[in-house]
Parts: C-alpha cells; structure tokens; sequence
C-alpha cells in the first residue's frame, strides 16, 4: 500500500477522460457513413467532429502525427494546436477514424482513436509513412524479436505460454506486401487473422491478456505504430518497430529528419515519456471495443481508456440523446 501511497494521497487529473469525448463525438458523427462506401465524407465528419471537442479539453496539444497525408484525405495536421491552453503541453497523435474503408463498407474493426503524452516525448515519425511492427503481451518482453524469422518468434511463444504452435493466433494486416510474412508463419504451423485495416487494434488485442490474437506483425502506418506504443506502455506488452521507407527520397527525408533506419524503435523510443495515455471509440463493432450502436432515443458507444502513469485500463459505455448529434432520417 504504501508504494502506491503518493499517487493515492495526490490524484492528478486523468486527460484520456477527457479525450474519450472527441473520440465518442468522432465516431458517432462517422456512424451515417458506414456502408455507405464514402471513406472521405467519414473521416472529414470525424475529424470536424474530433478537432471540435478538442477545443473545449484544459491542454495544449500538438499533432505530432495527424492522418490523412499518405491519401490526401481530410486531417487534423501535423503541428497544429488544438485544446484550449490552460493545461498540460502534450504530443499528441489522432486518427479520427483508423479504418475509414472499413467504415465504408461496413466492416468490423473501425475504430476513432487519440494518443498523447508530455510535449516533446512522441517521435516524430512523420516522413516516413510505414513501419514494420510486432506487438505482444507482456509475458513475452524478452521473448520476441522483431529481428528474428518469425517462425522461431512462434516457437518462443508457444513455449512460454505453455501451447502447440498451431494453437497460436497470429494477426497481420491483408496486404500483397504480407504474402511472404503470411506464408512464413502458416509453415511455422501457426493460424493467422488476416486483418482488413486496423492494425492500432490489432495491436493493442495482441498485447492484451483476454486478446485474441497472440502475436500482430506486418508494416503498417507510422502513426499508428507511435499511437500504439502509448497504448502499450499501459498494457505493459512489447512493441518493436522499425521504419520501412517507400522510396529513396522518402528515406532521405526521413534521415534528413533525425530519424534511424536499420534501427530498432522500441516502445521508449517511440515514446519517450512514461504518462502516456490513449483512448479508443468503437465505429463498428470489433474485438476491441463495440460499435456505435442506435436504440430508439439514444446512441451508445463504447470506448477504451489507457493511462501508463497508473497503470489504469478502463471501459467507458457512454448513452447519448440522437437529437443532439444526429438528424432522423439514421
């Protein structure tokens, strides 16, 4: 008891509280486009929506990595400031709607999701759209390496957690760029969940311990590699990355900003500070958190809060009146 004592006795406020109502706002003003296959009417209704809660939030927060710049879809952009200045300065990372093709056709796994943590902590791995990623749980710190043939990553896991390679879930995003890492881990014998979009979510499944999924390897987003690693610094798993250019000139930019190629970005690396926080809405239903669902009068959502800080994993079902978000023809 008395470890914990300081953080007992003097409380600071937990920002992702406060966060979670952009989140929510984005993904409840996403929900008319789901199916409707406009990805850019709702990623630019999220981000109008997300940018305008975080006005009203006591922070000064800057995007450090905003969406949108690989597929010149709408953004909140990289340094702009968004709170109203009478808090704490911090990085923070948006993707008002990680899956917006899936939210346009209806698929599972959509999520709005906000990272941040103290100013200046977040790396900035903006001229560089890709990494390679592998994220697990904290029973396998020292366990896995991103720098070893996956199959014998496999091997290790399945030996600590007491299981059959073939008993192992492994989640990769479904891309052609994957065929050789997917052929790779169904040699090994292990099971793969081929993931649509949202490797943010499949990361933090990966890292949890009620998670589905064992392992999530593949390149992805840069941002959604920096925004996870502030989830996984509250899950307590491990996240390896490292940066994977698309051309010469993007790897020259990318040296041009201080970044490291060959290199091993490891979770305090990519985010340096140790109060991170991270927050995560449903837009449609998925293993991390439920969709933005309409019962009458009101509109529930789902959302996951994280804080490294305390260490804290809280789910927050918030019921929300439709007149004041939506209009009757949903």
């Amino acid at each position: 008891m008395t470890e914990h004592a300081p953080l007992l006795e003097n409380p600071d406020r937990n920002l992702a509280l406060e966060l979670v109502r952009a989140t929510e706002a984005a993904a409840i003003r996403a929900t008319p486009f789901i199916g409707h296959g406009d990805k850019n009417g709702a990623d630019g209704a999220a981000v109008d929506a997300m940018r305008k809660f975080l006005g009203t939030v006591n922070f000064s927060g800057t995007v450090v990595i905003g969406e949108g710049e690989k597929d010149e879809a709408p953004m909140l952009f990289n340094g702009e400031v968004v709170g109203n200045s009478r808090g704490p300065a911090c990085d923070i990372a948006v993707d008002p709607i990680d899956g917006t093709s899936l939210t346009a056709a209806g698929r599972r796994n959509a999520i709005s999701m906000i990272a941040a943590a103290d100013r200046g902590s977040m790396l900035d791995a903006s001229t560089v759209f890709y990494m390679e990623k592998l994220v697990a749980g904290a029973d396998l710190v020292g366990v896995v390496d991103i720098r070893l043939p996956i199959g014998e990553n496999l091997r290790a896991i399945a030996a600590t957690r007491g299981k059959r390679v073939s008993e192992l879930q492994v989640a990769v995003l479904d891309r052609p760029r994957h065929a050789d890492l997917v052929r790779d881990i169904r040699a090994a014998g292990a099971g793969t969940r081929l993931l649509l979009d949202g490797d943010v979510a499949g990361g933090i499944d990966a890292a949890s311990m009620e998670g589905l999924f064992d392992l999530c390897v593949g390149t992805g987003g840069s941002p959604e590699g920096v925004a996870t690693a502030c989830a996984i610094k509250a899950l307590g798993g491990v996240i390896q990355t490292r940066l994977a250019p698309q051309s010469d000139e993007e790897r020259q930019r990318g040296l041009d900003a201080g970044l490291k190629f060959d290199h091993v970005y490891e979770a305090d690396e990519l985010v340096t500070s140790d109060n991170t926080f991270f927050v995560a809405t449903g837009v449609t239903d998925g293993n991390l958190v439920s969709g933005v669902r309409r019962r009458g009068h009101i509109i529930r959502t789902e959302s996951i809060v994280l804080r490294s800080h305390s260490g804290t994993i809280r789910r927050v079902i918030a019921d929300h009146l439709a007149e004041r978000w939506l209009d009757d023809s949903l």
